[in-house]
C-alpha cells in the first residue's frame, strides 16, 4: 500500500506531503484530522523522527500547509537540540534498569548476549551485535513487565484482560478500550521509578480512558512521583526511543 492509499485508509489527509525540506534534507510529516482540535498543532515524535501535524476537521488542506511552513524554523531548532540517537556497539553504554553497562564484544564467545559484571557479553560476527543486544534487552523486558505489572495491578486493583510487550517508538505505553496493555521493550533501559509510572499510567487508564483531571488525580494518588518520571522521560527518553 502506498503512502497516499495508506493515510487514506487511516483518515488522514491525503492532499498534503509526506515531508518537509529543511537544511538537511527532506523530514517526514504525518498528517492527522481531529474532531476535538479547535487550532493547529505541531508534535516531534518520541524518537525525532517525524513530526505529526494536526489539524481542526474543518481545515483547508492550504491552511495546514501554511502553518507548516510558518514553523520549519522551529521544527529545525526542536532537531538541533535532540539528543544523539543510542546506538548499540561495541563500546557503547547502555543503560539497563537506569544502570549503565557497557557492550563488549566478545567474537569467539558462545551465548549470543548475556549479562555479566555491569557488562553486556555479545559473541559471534560484529555485524549481529547490535541486533542480539536489542533481542537480549526484549528478552528481560518480557521477563521482568510482565512480573512487574501483575505485582502493581494487584497492588491497586487495576487489572488488564491482557498485557504484550512490543518494539514502539512512538510511545512508552498504550491502554486500548478493551483492557489490554502494552510497553515498549525500551522502557527496560529507564530507572524502575519510571518504569512503574509508565505501568501505572497505563493501568489507570483501565478506569478513565482519557486525560481527564480524573485520570490524573487517580495516576497521582497512585503514583505520587509522577512529575520526577516525567521530566526524566522529557530529558533521556528521546536518545532510548532511538536507540538501534
Amino acid at each position: 500500500m502506498d503512502a497516499t492509499n495508506r493515510r487514506k485508509s487511516q483518515g488522514e489527509p491525503t492532499d498534503l506531503p509526506d515531508s518537509i525540506l529543511l537544511p538537511d534534507g527532506p523530514f517526514p510529516v504525518t498528517w492527522r484530522r481531529s474532531q476535538r482540535a479547535r487550532r493547529f498543532s505541531l508534535r516531534l515524535s518520541r524518537a525525532g523522527d517525524s513530526v505529526t501535524v494536526t489539524l481542526p476537521m474543518r481545515a483547508s488542506a492550504q491552511t495546514g500547509l501554511k502553518f507548516l511552513s510558518e514553523h520549519r524554523g522551529w521544527i529545525a531548532h526542536q532537531l538541533q537540540r535532540r539528543p544523539s540517537p543510542l546506538r548499540f556497539e561495541a563500546g557503547q553504554r547502555v543503560p539497563l534498569n537506569g544502570v549503565s553497562h557497557i557492550i563488549e564484544h566478545v567474537p569467539h564467545g558462545r551465548g549470543g548476549a548475556w549479562i555479566a559484571d555491569g557488562q553486556i557479553h555479545v559473541s559471534g560476527s560484529i555485524e549481529f551485535l547490535p541486533r542480539r543486544v536489542r533481542d537480549l534487552l526484549q528478552r528481560l523486558a518480557n521477563v521482568q513487565f510482565n512480573e512487574r505489572v501483575v505485582q502493581l495491578a494487584t497492588t491497586t486493583g487495576l487489572q488488564p484482560k491482557a498485557f504484550a510487550v512490543r518494539d514502539t517508538v512512538s510511545r512508552w505505553g498504550s491502554c486500548t478500550t478493551s483492557g489490554r496493555v502494552m510497553l515498549t521493550w525500551r522502557l527496560i533501559m529507564t530507572p524502575p521509578f519510571v518504569q512503574d509510572y509508565v505501568i501505572l499510567h497505563e493501568l489507570a487508564h483501565l478506569k478513565h480512558h482519557n486525560h481527564s483531571a480524573a485520570f490524573w488525580a487517580l495516576v497521582d494518588h497512585i503514583c505520587p512521583y509522577r512529575q520526577e518520571a516525567e521530566q526524566w522521560l522529557k530529558t533521556h527518553g528521546t536518545a532510548l526511543m532511538s536507540a538501534s
